[in-house]
């Protein structure tokens, strides 16, 4: 077997991968399982997951590798697009119709270079002449170098009195139009619309024998200078897009054996503010949701557990036989489950990776190189892990620092700086409590008003009340709340953990007692009874 040194666990960012010289280590660490075949599946629209749960790393693995006959590419939402719609909502007075048909035309054009470039410079010669003429528009407009990307191709659809001229001269000089057309700047709508027809036109006429499949991705991340609002419309409108061109264009081509699809990748969260009609039908039947979670008993045939045993054996030049590359890594029990669960299994020290994770395979790959890290500092040709440095506080600060990041990320696609602020302002009225009762909890809050009280600043509409910020804390997966049974059993509710196709959106129960996620405990200061309450110093003050 490796020593640690040796071994090496990818990045935590999937699009690193799209390096060329990183292609063969996502090969080689990837495995493939049931939401990759699903991913392939013609009725999805949608590749859904919260943060860190691999939407990225499938979409790139499919844009790496032809696939089950599908040839994929991923594109990403950039600043500049927002920039631009913004720019064209306040110059064209956009609605949300003109969002969308913007959008459609986006996609349509990235798939028909992908088109292009996959079917081999032989391919004009055997098309259409509608999409001949289509592909001499696109290459008239951008002067032959054309690049695949939404912040080139948006520019093609918004300049759309310029895209239709050129679209028009094309087809009626391959007998496509047979009468002229005057374009003006004053119908915005209509020359989306002659353009969109035309790249339909085009599209409808190709006889395929591969799948062409375009991912969208990018969207979890709203620039700062964006409103919200104006972010929401121009993403309802690319949903609406590839919703509206999966199943009301595409699967009505006829006559060719390859087809076309976009997929979105979307969180939670984003996929509920959208407003898409039937929801949770297109949830069920046209997403793919990645699910890792698993049970303590169960962990060890979990997808999770498979994913991270294929790390490390997809490594190794000869490996033991009948022995886990997992539990020659890490040859310790859970010294926390052992009281509580009977394991008839080698090892159950990734249980531990399971307790101080939101079973998201970005935090087990995060502890994985932390760990790492720190064991080559303290033994550069350690052959396994130390049990000793992962139970050690500079693991756990340096794990729980990267957790909260993830929690800040996830609020800034919301709120501002200073609201974060005063999220983290809230633990501080907690005393060092990281496990507390409901009325504790609504003290803390109460303390946290007043402080906002005593500043300068608004107090957020997630702060509206107590109940509201708790939800809050809950849909963050910051806290948790204890449930009992009728046989007095205590159950641990997690939202990531309760959250299911029918229940997209789980709510926290007002009234019990709660606890802080164990793996932030440090980065949010609780765990330990501070000596001086921040009570007693509220209480001093007045």
């Amino acid at each position: 077997m490796k020593r640690v040194d040796e071994l090496s666990f990818g990045f935590a960012d999937a699009e690193n991968y799209r390096r060329r010289e990183n292609k063969n280590t996502l090969n080689q660490l990837f495995i493939r399982n049931d939401a990759l075949d699903n991913l392939c599946k013609p009725e999805i629209s949608f590749l859904m997951g919260e943060k860190g749960t691999g939407k990225t790393a499938y979409s790139v693995y499919l844009s790496n590798n032809e696939y089950k006959n599908t040839r994929s590419s991923i594109n990403y939402v950039r600043e500049t697009e927002y920039q631009k719609f913004i720019a064209l909502k306040k110059d064209k007075q956009l609605q949300l119709s003109d969002y969308s048909a913007i959008w459609k035309i986006i996609i349509m054009l990235l798939l028909s270079q992908q088109i292009k470039d996959v079917e081999g410079t032989g391919f004009l010669a055997k098309v259409s002449a509608k999409f001949s003429a289509l592909d001499k528009a696109v290459d008239d407009y951008y002067n032959r170098a054309f690049s695949p990307e939404i912040a080139y191709a948006i520019s093609f659809a918004s300049e759309n009195k310029f895209s239709a001229e050129l679209v028009h001269k094309y087809f009626k000089l391959a007998g496509e139009d047979k009468e002229s057309i005057q374009f003006s700047e004053s119908r915005f709508q209509m020359n989306l619309l002659y353009v969109q027809r035309r790249f339909q036109d085009a599209l409808s006429a190709l006889k395929l024998n591969k799948n062409h499949l375009i991912f969208i991705d990018g969207i979890d991340v709203r620039p700062s200078f964006v409103p919200f609002h104006d972010y929401l419309e121009c993403i309802k409108g690319l949903a609406n897009a590839i919703w509206e061109l999966n199943n009301d264009f595409f699967p009505k081509i006829r006559d060719s054996k390859g087809r076309l699809r976009a997929v979105l990748l979307i969180r939670p969260d984003i996929f509920d503010s959208i407003g898409l009609q039937n929801q949770n039908t297109k949830l069920r039947e046209n997403s793919v949701f990645l699910d890792w979670r698993t049970t303590y008993d169960a962990h060890r045939t979990s997808e999770l557990f498979k994913v991270t045993e294929h790390m490390l054996e997809s490594q190794q030049v000869k490996t033991r036989e009948g022995t886990a590359a997992w539990d020659h890594y890490f040859p310790w029990n859970s010294s926390s489950a052992k009281d509580s669960y009977s394991f008839n299994l080698p090892t159950t020290s990734f249980v531990e990776f399971l307790r101080w994770s939101y079973y998201r395979p970005r935090d087990i790959l995060t502890m994985l190189n932390l760990l790492k890290d720190m064991q080559l500092r303290s033994d550069p040709r350690a052959p396994v892990f130390s049990e000793k440095i992962f139970d050690g506080p500079d693991f756990q600060t340096a794990y729980s620092n990267y957790l909260l990041g993830e929690v800040k990320d996830h609020l800034s696609f919301y709120y501002s700086p200073d609201e974060y602020g005063l999220f983290i302002k809230f633990f501080e009225f907690l005393d060092g409590k990281n496990k507390f009762d409901y009325e504790f909890y609504v003290a803390a809050f109460k303390l946290l008003e007043e402080h906002i009280a005593s500043t300068s600043a608004d107090k957020p509409a997630f702060m509206a009340t107590a109940n509201d910020f708790l939800q809050f804390l809950y849909d963050l997966n910051v806290v948790c709340y204890f449930e009992k049974t009728d046989r007095d059993e205590t159950l641990l509710r997690w939202c990531f953990r309760e959250r299911e196709y029918s229940n997209i959106s789980p709510k926290v129960k007002v009234g019990l007692e709660y606890q802080v996620f164990y793996g932030l405990a440090k980065a949010l200061n609780v765990g330990k009874p501070l000596r001086k309450s921040s009570r007693a110093r509220a209480n001093g003050a007045k």
